[in-house]
């Protein structure tokens, strides 16, 4: 017979595949009939932008392109420096054993490298490595039981705090501006785009998410008179996702995605350059919600029968943020008292050690410098090795983290003795997810073939890993009689071979 039971009803968020891909996508492109041809390549860099994502079975598909810039050395009387824009498409089929259709699909594409290899005077080949890092995630609505009917019934209970997910949404946005340049310059080719997104930045108000971040662009330009020069915007950016159900006291996980990028210099004389990229911003909201979960019950006076079903859960999801400042001096000759035009910095994590409370990093910061040599463009690489220690209370050596770095300051000052004065800040973001697996009882009736005991008290003698709940459950008595008859103050606290007098339930 069925017994009445009363229940929550929690959406339960897990992780179901994590994987981390290596892929390198290769392509060949003709110099243009109206550009000169190339005899090396000077510099290349590239955004990634991801056009459509879906999950089948067994596999994860991901259409892209990386939009490429290429500066190079012309084949001309003057041998000018001159540069290229290459989309190099892309599909990527990943293998990831537990993918199903209807599981959630989280993306973080990043561009390690990119080479550009001359063929000939009029085609280069491109080679571009990816590392592809994929979240696949489950949400599902679970009852559990929080109160059972019966009298007497004697239960054990867990309180337990978990992200459960309120909802999820994705919206589509454009950042848009038209940049100014100097008006002696006359605006001959855009050499390379640099974007990042800074100060991201989330507001729930009724069913909305409004998420707000600023689009920092930085373009370097080439002009009629072959000379380079630079300019700056921040856009902002927002956008509105519709999410049922939401309030000022959850918490909200936003990410943001290239979609496509679109840089179009307007006419000569208008001294300005037009840029649009359109952004996907996915967001999901959860909120912290304490369960109690019943992981054991009995009743002395009835034979309990119950079924349990396991289930994986997010039990605390939560990001800590601190920065790294990164202030050395580096002794570049190449460059001494020549103007930077540039310098690209990407950061390199070769070992994340995760301690309790901490997490060490130790890597490097691979700096490209692009600056004026004998009145030409040139480039130096050159490292800067790291070790940071992130203060994060409440992290453990099994905590599942997951990392995100990004650049804020970055100052490249060149002093009087041909040094630089390097000033960077390493923004380190970490998410930590404990996931665990919790036993939800369900189906409790009672069992009508039930033997009765029929003595009024026992005397026992604690084994290795009794407690006083196996103890009482296994005599068909209680806790509190148990522990009160024997004049137990510690209940967590048994001592093997310790006598115990277990009386009858009277219940």
């Amino acid at each position: 017979m069925a017994i009445e039971t009363t229940r929550d009803n929690v959406c339960i968020n897990h992780i179901v595949a994590q994987k981390t891909e290596n892929v390198i996508v290769e392509g060949d492109s003709i110099i243009p009939d109206i550009k000169p041809d190339i005899i090396n390549s000077i510099n290349t860099n590239g955004i990634v932008c991801i056009y459509k994502k879906e999950v089948n079975e067994g596999k994860v598909r991901l259409d892209g392109c990386v939009d490429t810039y290429i500066t190079y050395l012309a084949d001309s009387e003057q041998n000018n420096i001159r540069s290229l824009n290459v989309n190099l498409d892309f599909t990527q089929i990943i293998d990831v054993e537990k993918a199903t259709p209807e599981l959630n699909l989280e993306t973080d594409v990043k561009l390690k490298n990119i080479e550009c290899k001359v063929i000939n005077g009029r085609k280069i080949g491109l080679k571009a490595f990816l590392e592809i890092n994929i979240k696949l995630t489950s949400n599902e609505d679970i009852d559990i039981i929080n109160n059972v009917n019966l009298k007497g019934v004697q239960i054990l209970n867990k309180n337990l705090n978990i992200n459960s997910l309120i909802g999820r949404g994705t919206t589509k946005t454009y950042a848009k501006d038209t940049l100014l340049i100097d008006n002696i310059d006359n605006l001959s080719e855009v050499m390379k785009v640099d974007l990042r997104i800074s100060n991201k930045d989330v507001k729930i108000s009724y069913n909305k998410v409004l998420a707000k971040a600023d689009l920092e662009v930085r373009l370097l330009y080439l002009t009629e008179d072959n000379r380079i020069n630079s300019v700056e915007s921040t856009i902002p950016v927002m956008g509105f996702i519709d999410i049922p159900n939401v309030s000022e006291e959850n918490f909200c996980d936003t990410k943001y995605e290239i979609r496509n990028v679109v840089v179009k210099p307007n006419n000569v004389e208008d001294h300005s350059v037009y840029i649009e990229v359109e952004l996907e911003i996915y967001c999901e909201v959860y909120k912290n919600q304490e369960i109690n979960l019943i992981q054991d019950l009995y009743c002395p006076k009835t034979n309990i029968l119950f079924t349990q079903k396991q289930i994986n859960i997010i039990q605390k999801r939560e990001t800590k943020q601190a920065t790294c400042n990164i202030r050395e001096t580096q002794q570049v000759p190449e460059i001494g008292s020549n103007k930077i035009y540039d310098v690209e910095v990407n950061v390199e994590i070769a070992k994340k050690q995760v301690l309790n409370d901490r997490i060490v990093f130790e890597g490097e910061l691979k700096l490209n410098y692009i600056f004026n040599y004998n009145d030409e463009i040139s480039t130096k690489s050159t490292t800067i090795p790291f070790e940071f220690t992130m203060d994060f209370p409440g992290v453990m050596q099994n905590s599942n983290i997951e990392v995100d770095t990004d650049i804020g300051t970055k100052d490249f000052i060149i002093t009087a003795d041909g040094s630089i004065d390097v000033k960077i800040d390493i923004i380190f973001s970490a998410t930590q997810m404990q996931n665990a697996q919790i036993n939800i009882i369900d189906d409790i009736k009672e069992d009508e073939n039930r033997s009765c005991n029929t003595c009024s008290l026992v005397i026992y003698y604690v084994k290795e890993g009794d407690t006083l709940w196996k103890v009482a459950k296994k005599f068909g008595s209680t806790v509190d009689e148990i522990a009160r008859i024997n004049g137990i103050e510690n209940r967590d606290k048994l001592n093997v071979a310790q006598q115990l007098f277990i009386p009858r339930y009277n219940g």
